[in-house]
């Protein structure tokens, strides 16, 4: 695994060249569903954990020395937000379909909204924003 992410973090950081800026979901304390797995599979959920850690790591460091800076944004709202008009509701993501649908009519893959958002959170951090996030606020109607 960690010749895998030398080799990924090496191509990421050649392909898109000097000045870039990476972001990246900080996961840090996020939790995936682990109550249906076996003790087996709970040990590889670790592994797997560590080794997106670790390109984390390895896409730090190489991008760098390559004048070029990774910025790690809260997972939170990523995929419940729509881009196009910036209402947060979690009922609009369906994970079984990979899904997203906003009652403005915006719809698309769910993983494309989040990358998306994760895009915007980088823009906001490049115009002057140091901790950009998502937040939900709540209406009267809610």
């Amino acid at each position: 695994m960690s010749d895998v992410n030398h080799r990924i973090s090496k191509t990421v950081v050649e392909k898109y060249g000097k000045d870039t800026l990476f972001v990246l979901e900080d996961l840090t304390g996020v939790s995936f569903e682990e109550s249906h797995l076996s003790k087996t599979a709970k040990q590889n959920y670790d592994l797997h954990s560590w080794a997106f850690y670790q390109l984390e790591q390895f896409l730090t460091y190489k991008a760098h020395e390559n004048r070029s800076e990774v910025l790690t944004v809260s997972a939170k709202y990523t995929s419940q937000r729509c881009p196009k008009c910036g209402t947060i509701h979690k009922e609009n993501r369906d994970h079984h379909k990979h899904l997203y649908r906003c009652q403005c009519g915006y719809r698309s893959n769910d993983d494309r909204i989040g990358a998306m958002n994760i895009q915007l959170l980088g823009t906001m951090w490049i115009s002057g924003d140091n901790h950009p996030r998502y937040e939900r606020i709540t209406t009267a109607l809610e």
